[in-house]
C-alpha cells in the first residue's frame, strides 16, 4: 500500500465550485476504523449544500475539506476491535456528516457506519444506494412511523431518493404515490409505486386528500399544498424546508442551535399544528445496521438505482458536482476512482 493517496478538497465555504485535488497521508485507523479502498463514490445534492456552507448550523467543517458523503469499496485494513470485516471485504457506506471524506482514494470509516454490498452490485452501482437508502428508511421508521397499508406521497420523488424510497416502502407494505416528470413515470410505476402523478398534467393537491402521511423533497414552495392533502394526524415530513424545534433536541444541538432552528421552522409547525398534523424535519444519519435492512430490500428487490451514463474520474470532481447541480441526468453521478 502505498503512503499517499488523492483527495479532492475545498479550502473554503463558496458558492462557486472551487475544488482542489491534492496528495494526503493515508488516514490512520482507530481502533473501531476500517480503512477503505474507494472503488467509486456518489455526487449528491448534500455535495452542494456543504461546499456552500449551506449546511454549517447543522455542520461546520474545518478547512481544507475532503468531500464525499457515499462510497463503496474494498476493506484494506481494519482496527483492533474490528471483528465484522476481513480485508477484501466489499463494502459500502454512508459516512458520519461529522467524519466524511469519500472523494479520495482511501477513508477511514467506523465500523458502525458500514455494511457488506449488495450480492451482485459492481460498485458503481453500490456507490449509489446508502445515503438515498438510509434517507428513505428513516423517514418511513422513524420519523413516519408507517404501518403497512398506510399511503405515503412523495412529492418531486421522480430522483435518486424516489428511486430508493418506493422498493422500500413496498417492503414495509405501504402504498406509495410519487408525483414527479413524465420522464420518470413508467419506471416509478415499474418499481411499485401504486400511483403516478405527472406534475405538468395534474396538481397533486386538486386530486389527493386524506393522505396519511407525505414525504417533501421540493421544499418551502411547496408546503401549503402539501398540507392540504394530509389528513388530521398525519406528518409532512421536509427533506428541504427548514430545520425545526423537534429535529434540533432530537439532534443534541446546543441551546443556541435549538434556538435558531425552533426560530426556523416556527411557521411550519404552527400551520401544521393548526390543522391537526405535524411538521418534521430530517437529515439523514450514518448507521450500519439499518444499511444492512437496506441491504435486505435491495436484494430481495433487486433494486439497482440507475447511474449516470457520464462517469467522472476524481480529478473531474468540480465537473461532476457541477454536471449533478445542473439536473436532468440520467442517473445517479458517479466518480469512479
Amino acid at each position: 500500500m502505498k503512503d499517499s493517496m488523492r483527495a479532492a478538497q475545498i479550502k473554503r465555504y463558496s458558492k462557486n465550485v472551487q475544488i482542489t485535488i491534492n496528495q494526503l497521508s493515508i488516514p490512520e485507523i482507530g481502533p473501531s476504523d476500517v480503512l477503505v479502498k474507494v472503488k467509486a463514490a456518489a455526487v449528491n445534492p448534500l455535495e452542494q449544500l456543504i461546499l456552500t456552507g449551506s449546511i454549517r448550523l447543522i455542520q461546520d467543517y474545518r478547512m481544507p475539506l475532503t468531500l464525499g458523503n457515499e462510497c463503496a469499496g474494498v476493506v484494506e485494513q481494519t482496527g483492533t476491535e474490528v471483528t465484522r470485516f476481513k480485508v477484501g471485504d466489499k463494502v459500502y457506506t454512508c459516512l458520519p456528516l461529522a467524519k466524511i471524506g469519500a472523494f479520495a482514494d482511501y477513508v477511514a470509516v467506523d465500523q458502525d457506519a458500514l455494511a457488506f454490498m449488495p450480492k451482485d452490485c459492481d460498485f458503481l452501482t453500490a456507490a449509489a444506494i446508502p445515503l438515498t437508502g438510509l434517507t428513505a428508511y428513516q423517514a418511513f421508521t422513524e420519523e413516519l412511523e408507517v404501518r403497512p397499508g398506510e399511503t405515503v406521497l412523495i412529492t418531486g420523488g421522480s430522483g435518486s431518493f424516489g428511486e430508493m424510497a418506493v422498493p422500500i416502502a413496498k417492503a414495509l407494505g405501504v402504498n406509495v404515490i410519487v408525483s414527479g416528470n413524465e420522464r420518470a413515470k413508467e419506471r416509478m410505476l415499474h418499481i411499485g409505486a401504486d400511483r403516478y402523478l405527472d406534475y405538468r398534467k395534474e396538481n397533486y393537491w386538486e386530486v389527493l386528500s386524506e393522505v396519511d402521511h407525505v414525504i417533501d423533497t421540493l421544499g418551502a414552495k411547496e408546503f401549503e399544498h402539501e398540507l392540504a392533502v394530509l389528513k388530521k394526524g398525519g406528518r409532512l415530513l421536509s427533506l428541504r424546508t427548514a430545520p425545526n424545534k423537534r429535529f434540533a433536541e432530537r439532534s443534541g444541538f446546543s441551546l443556541l442551535k435549538r434556538l435558531l432552528f425552533t426560530a426556523a421552522g416556527a411557521s411550519y409547525d404552527r400551520k401544521a399544528r393548526r390543522q391537526g398534523k405535524e411538521y418534521r424535519f430530517m437529515f439523514v444519519r450514518a448507521d450500519g445496521k439499518q444499511l444492512e435492512k437496506v441491504t435486505r430490500i435491495v436484494e430481495e428487490r433487486q433494486v439497482r438505482p440507475r447511474i449516470s451514463s457520464s462517469v467522472f474520474t476524481l480529478e473531474q470532481t468540480a465537473e461532476a458536482i457541477c454536471f449533478m447541480a445542473h439536473g436532468h441526468t440520467d442517473g445517479k453521478v458517479i466518480i469512479r476512482l
